[in-house]
């Protein structure tokens, strides 16, 4: 986040009209999911400006200038082969400017490997202070799986996720996070699930309210969560007020059709206070 305000986000193909690699912008096609048929992503990559960009283009010390946060998440250096050496670039650049650095592991089977993602991210999390995870991403990434929990059937389980941080941390004492969040789904099915999250900070385990939700549009919820969690720790919230704060920015998202969260700092306090009933607001 930058001094006035506004967010800088370097992934996807963003920044084709700033470099020349490739001569396209990548896209995907959504197949979106209703009752017990799970949405379907198709991605299209190939020669796009991000996956043939070229590390040496991007001037990280002057796209850090007056920044406060860099976030990436698992997605970005899965687009091309030089990627992961970029977002290494920018995680040393950020770190050398006093920036903070946040990761989502994301892993998108369709893009690489378990095997790539694991050694990529092993390299990236080292520059990482704010770790953003879900239950399936933990387990792909790294191989941490949350004890008696059952994501398909709809059963999470506290202690589990209680388990899953303390791994997390463990790897935390090898990369140096600060803090891990997981988010906690419960798909009923893809129009119902149940969300929270919980966010450890190395003592404490702060696990957010739960919000049914009936889904409109669930692309872009954990993104949302990520900005409304990196807001939250930019304003100063505390652990369990930046964990709620988060969990209402993307409940709020999941009501919302595309991936951008249109909504405002205002009605993200009044859920996170407590005022889910969805009254009309006259």
């Amino acid at each position: 986040m930058t001094p006035n305000g506004y967010y800088r986000f370097f992934q996807n193909d963003q920044m084709q009209a700033t470099f020349g690699g490739g001569d396209r912008v990548g896209i995907y096609f959504l197949e979106k999911g209703a009752s017990q048929r799970g949405s379907v992503c198709i991605y299209d990559r190939a020669h796009s400006a991000i996956q043939e960009a070229d590390p040496a283009e991007f001037d990280w010390n002057a796209i850090f200038e007056g920044a406060d946060w860099f976030h990436f998440t698992g997605i970005t250096p899965a687009l091309g082969p030089t990627m992961v050496q970029a977002c290494e670039d920018a995680c040393k650049a950020a770190k050398a400017h006093g920036v903070k650095n946040s990761c989502d592991l994301n892993y998108r089977g369709k893009l690489w490997t378990r095997a790539e993602v694991r050694e990529a991210m092993t390299k990236l999390c080292q520059y990482v202070d704010v770790c953003i995870s879900n239950e399936e991403d933990a387990k792909d990434v790294f191989g941490i799986e949350a004890e008696n929990t059952d994501i398909y059937g709809g059963k999470l389980n506290h202690e589990g996720y209680k388990s899953v941080a303390k791994q997390l941390k463990q790897l935390a004492d090898k990369f140096g996070f600060e803090k891990v969040a997981i988010t906690l789904r419960s798909s009923i099915s893809a129009n119902d699930n149940d969300w929270a999250a919980m966010l450890y900070d190395g003592e404490n385990y702060c696990f957010s309210k739960s919000y049914h939700l009936h889904i409109v549009d669930r692309v872009g919820g954990g993104d949302s969560f990520g900005a409304g969690l990196i807001c939250a720790l930019l304003f100063g919230k505390d652990t369990q007020a930046a964990v709620e704060f988060a969990v209402a920015a993307s409940a709020l998202k999941h009501s919302v059709e595309g991936d951008y969260n249109r909504v405002s700092v205002a009605e993200v306090e009044k859920l996170a206070g407590g005022d889910g009933s969805g009254r009309v607001q006259r």
